[in-house]
This record gives C-alpha cells, sequence and structure tokens, in this order.
C-alpha cells in the first residue's frame, strides 16, 4: 500500500522563511531611519596642577600661587561652542592672563590659539567659542594664578561642554589633583610676604640674603628636625666616650710599656689628625672594605671614638693634679692600688674635671655639623638642603641660633663650675697656709 507525503508541509515552511526575511528587512529599514547615537565630542586627556613646592619637583601645595592645565580631545565636525569648567571649592583663581589653544595636525604640533568670550564666576568659568570648534585636535586650557585651599586634599575639577543645537554634556573620567596642606609656618610665610615691611625689608639685598622673614619661619621647623638629631648624636656618643676616655688614661698611667705604648699611639693618632678625616675614612673607607654601617650609629661611633682620645687627656691630667700624699696616706691605711684608685683618686678627679668635660660636650656638639659633609641629616643638612632650594643664607643663621641655644647656658656653667673648683682649692690653699702659720706660731 503506497503513502502519500502531506501537501501542507512544505508550504507551511515557504511561509515561515518568507516571514523571517521579512522581519530582517523591516529590522533593515528601522535602523536606517532611526538617528545615529551622538559621537562623544570631548575626551579628557589631562587634568594637572603646576607643583609649587620647594620640598621637590612633584608636590603642589594649597595656599601657593600654582596653575591649571586642562587638555581636551575634539572629534571633527563636532561643533563645540561653549566649555564650562568648574573649580574646586575653596579655590581662587584669576583670569586675566587664561589662554586657549588647538592642537591640530598629526603630530598635534600646529598651535591656533583660539579667541573665546569670558564668563567667570566664582567656583566655574565658562568660554565661548564663536565660531565653533569644528575640527579635530586637542584643546588646551590654562588657567593661572591658581591658589588651591590650604589644607589640600584631592581637587576635582568639573568638565562640560555644549555643541550646537545640544545641551551641555559632561566630560567624564577627569583625573583628580591631589594638593598637599601647608603647616603653620608655611602660611605664616605667605602672610609675611604680602606685608609691606617684609617687602621693603628684603629690597635691602644683604637682610634679604641673611635674615629673610619669610624663609626665616619656614626653615625654623625644618632645621629643628636637624637639631634633634645631633643631640641624638651627641646623646649617645658623649656617654660612651667618658668610659673610653677614663680607659686609655689608665692605660696612659699604666706601668706596662705595652699597654701604655697602644694608648699613647691611639691618642696621638686622634688628636693629631683633623675630625673632619677621620670621618671620611669610617664613611667611604670601611664600605671599599666591605665593611657597611648605618649612618647614625656610624657617625656616633667616630664622634664617640674622638672624643673619648680628647677625655683621656682630661682625666689624666686630673690625676695627675691630685697630690701623692693622698695616695700615699691610702696605701698606709692598708688600702690597694685598685680601692685607692676608686676611692680616693677617681672622686677628686671627676670633681676637677667635670668644667672641662662640660667643654668637652660643647665641642663635641659643635663638631657635629661635619658630619653634614656625608650625608648625615644633622643640623647643618637640613639647613644646606633649605638653602639649595631657596638661595638663602637665612636658614644658616637659623642653625647658628639652634648652637647657641646648647653653647651658651653650657658655657655659662662652665664657668661657673671652674670658679667653684678654683674657689675651693683656694679655700683649701688659705687653711692649709693658716694651720701652717699656726704650727710656726706655736713652734
Amino acid at each position: 500500500m503506497r503513502s502519500h507525503a502531506h501537501p501542507v508541509a512544505p508550504r507551511r515552511r515557504v511561509r515561515v522563511a518568507l516571514r523571517v526575511m521579512l522581519a530582517c528587512l523591516v529590522g533593515s529599514l528601522l535602523a536606517l531611519a532611526a538617528p545615529a547615537a551622538p559621537a562623544q565630542a570631548m575626551e579628557i586627556v589631562k587634568c594637572t596642577g603646576r607643583p609649587n613646592s620647594d620640598k621637590d619637583q612633584t608636590t603642589i601645595q594649597g595656599g601657593t600661587q600654582s596653575r591649571i592645565t586642562i587638555e581636551l580631545a575634539l572629534e571633527a565636525g563636532e561643533d563645540v561652542s561653549q566649555v564650562q569648567i568648574h573649580i574646586p571649592e575653596g579655590t581662587q583663581y584669576e583670569t586675566d592672563d587664561l589662554a586657549a589653544t588647538l592642537l591640530t595636525g598629526d603630530d598635534l604640533m600646529t598651535r591656533n590659539e583660539l579667541t573665546f568670550d569670558l564668563l567667570a564666576d566664582e567656583d566655574s568659568l565658562t568660554l565661548h567659542f564663536d565660531p565653533a570648534l569644528s575640527e579635530a585636535g586637542h584643546l588646551n586650557i590654562i588657567i593661572y594664578g591658581v591658589y588651591f585651599p590650604m589644607s589640600g586634599g584631592d581637587m576635582q575639577v568639573g568638565i562640560s561642554y555644549q555643541t550646537k543645537g545640544s545641551d551641555f554634556k559632561t566630560v567624564s573620567d577627569v583625573p583628580v589633583i591631589s594638593v598637599e596642606g601647608i603647616s603653620g609656618p608655611e602660611a605664616l610665610s605667605q602672610w609675611l610676604e604680602e606685608q609691606a615691611w617684609v617687602q621693603a625689608w628684603n629690597e635691602n639685598r644683604f637682610l634679604h640674603l641673611f635674615f629673610d622673614p619669610t624663609i626665616l619661619v619656614t626653615s625654623f621647623p625644618v632645621v629643628l628636625t636637624g637639631f634633634f638629631m645631633s643631640l641624638g648624636v651627641v646623646a649617645v656618643a658623649f656617654p660612651l666616650a667618658i668610659p673610653l676616655g677614663l680607659l686609655l688614661a689608665l692605660m696612659r698611667l699604666s706601668k706596662i710599656a705595652v699597654v701604655r705604648g697602644i694608648a699613647t699611639t691611639y691618642v696621638n693618632l686622634v688628636r693629631g689628625t683633623p675630625l673632619f678625616l677621620q670621618i671620611y675614612v669610617a664613611f667611604f673607607g670601611l664600605p671599599l672594605a666591605g665593611i657597611d654601617i648605618p649612618n647614625f650609629p656610624l657617625g656616633v661611633t667616630v664622634m664617640c671614638m674622638n672624643s673619648g682620645a680628647y677625655m683621656c687627656e682630661i682625666y689624666r691630667a686630673g690625676i695627675l693634679s691630685i697630690s701623692k700624699g693622698q695616695t700615699e696616706a691610702a696605701r698606709s691605711l692598708g688600702m690597694t692600688s685598685l680601692q685607692t684608685t676608686l676611692y680616693v683618686v677617681l672622686p677628686q678627679m671627676f670633681r676637677l674635671v667635670i668644667p672641662n668635660l662640660t667643654s668637652e660636650f660643647i665641642v663635641l656638639y659643635k663638631d657635629t655639623s661635619l658630619l653634614a659633609a656625608v650625608g648625615v641629616m644633622e643640623l647643618v643638612m637640613y639647613a644646606r638642603t633649605i638653602v639649595a632650594s631657596t638661595g638663602s643664607i637665612t636658614p644658616y643663621i637659623v642653625a647658628a641660633v639652634f648652637y647657641l641655644i646648647i653653647t651658651l647656658p653650657l658655657s655659662k656653667v662652665t664657668r661657673h663650675l671652674e670658679d667653684r673648683v678654683h674657689g675651693g682649692r683656694r679655700r683649701r690653699r688659705a687653711v692649709a697656709d693658716a694651720a701652717e702659720k699656726g704650727e710656726v706660731a706655736h713652734a
């Protein structure tokens, strides 16, 4: 029995195919009839501020004059008629020298100075271009006389534009400008710059070079950091030099020739060569020998070893100044040599050499300035860094004040101690003379 195919199935497949073709055709026509999506007329290329800090060449400080540079990429035929720039809140700016340039060409090397009408208020400015910008290129806008807020932070510049027959559109992905806040001394320095008496003061070349008030207030906190570093070096080196000097003094007074010779050689070498040379040998010679020591402990070590040699002579002179009769009296009482040294000689010696030790502390504190030559960030090094960036000698004057803060009071203390020591000697000598005269009269 023969089977026959149903005639409806092929017709149904044909109808489905026709419907699909019709739908595709309608979709194509609708796509052609729909308006084209507007292209993005502007894209941000850069938005930066000009560095204005004395610290380095990349920092932007608040409250200090800077500028904003904006660069935007334009497409051909967009007819940009207006560009609006929203300035970050609290930022001051000037519009007198505002410049707008269109860079064109394949290499963007052709500069076209643009004319525009400017509308500015407190927090925004609008540039109106007539004729509109229709050529492809990079639009460069520079805003001069910009003062970001003193508090600093991330400054967000807003940018929008308008083409013919459209509303304002916002440019996306505008990078923020990182601004560093300024300290109280920097704010005071800026205030001083605006004062008439400071401007008149700085008109004198000598006063401006050595005593500039604006640099004086900004260098003070920086140099103060170096002051603490110098004190730190002395605070560690001086106590270590005291036992070293005493050990060397006892070695020099030893009856053993070898021990005495070692101490004498060391003291003569250190006292006979400049400290500056010793610092150079330690900081540049040791690394060549494969010995790497951080700057601070190495500086402390050099200062300690140098000061110990000078303290050795101070101690030795103090020990030799004590009467041998006291040593003999102690030995007659049955004391050993060690007991005599510890309980009779050293207490009297320390009392006698305290003024000289104070003077040695002053010398050691001043000598820390030599560490600046090898990069140790002490008092003079901080001052020299500011001098290099400002061209003024004022930071050195500030450093001198910090030295005087320590040396002048200690010098007065030294004189007072010397007067007490010499006064005690005179009183003891007067008592001895009176006793001797009394004995003679009695005889």
